[in-house]
């Protein structure tokens, strides 16, 4: 519960500074704003597997810019995005196919730095709140899909996030890598299956600005 609070206060915390930073610096600013979305390739690294695959899935949302410079600007972003692997489990002559699938509600907030009138890079970090998540098995040993209690996962997650944009006209396609700083698992059980494996997803991704510039 202790962690819980921290993890709101850390978020609201983070949203307060980004709204007092667009009330005082609004004036100033070049803004952007629109939405994005992509692929995500995700992996959680299991332990004791005999052979573990990405999970291929997506986020989409929308996102706001607000340049403090020609080199500087500062970038907000809340997303949908599933996470997740794909795991193989062998036993002799036994096989078993395990896929976790998570999904998961981001708000990533960063520093970008533009180079030239094109491209820019990103460096920040994401908080990000457990939405839903499951198992699904195909195999020898079981077939189907179970929902995940949620109280046998971490609610939430933490990371550290970087990548590069280039930008044509009001469209911008890049690549981005979050690094999960959390252990999933939030119980014996879960950690039985999980270990303390943590989230990590590369992602291609397309941003489309709405904001007209004048």
């Amino acid at each position: 519960m202790v962690i819980k609070n921290n993890l709101l206060r850390l978020t609201l915390f983070s949203v307060l500074i980004w709204v007092g930073i667009v009330q005082v610096a609004t004036a100033q600013m070049k803004p952007r704003a629109g939405v994005k979305g992509g692929l995500n390739a995700s992996n959680l690294y299991v332990d004791d597997v005999d052979d573990e695959n990405a999970r291929i899935g997506f986020h989409l949302g929308v996102f706001g810019q607000l340049a403090a410079s020609e080199m500087v600007a500062l970038q907000a972003e809340l997303l949908f995005s599933t996470r997740g692997s794909e795991a193989h489990y062998s036993s002799g002559t036994l096989q078993q196919e395990v896929k976790y699938n998570l999904n998961y509600i981001d708000l990533p907030l960063m520093v970008v730095f533009k180079v030239g009138e094109s491209v820019e890079f990103h460096a920040g970090g994401y908080t990000s709140y457990l939405a839903g998540a499951n198992i699904s098995y195909e195999g020898d040993l079981a077939n189907g899909e179970d929902e995940i209690d949620r109280d046998n996962l971490k609610s939430y997650d933490l990371g550290l996030l970087g990548g590069v944009g280039v930008t044509f006209g009001n469209v911008q396609f890049g690549a981005r890598y979050n690094y999960g700083m959390v252990k999933l698992a939030d119980s014996d059980a879960a950690a039985a299956l999980l270990g303390d494996s943590k989230n990590s997803c590369a992602q291609l991704f397309v941003a489309f600005n709405l904001y007209a510039n004048k």
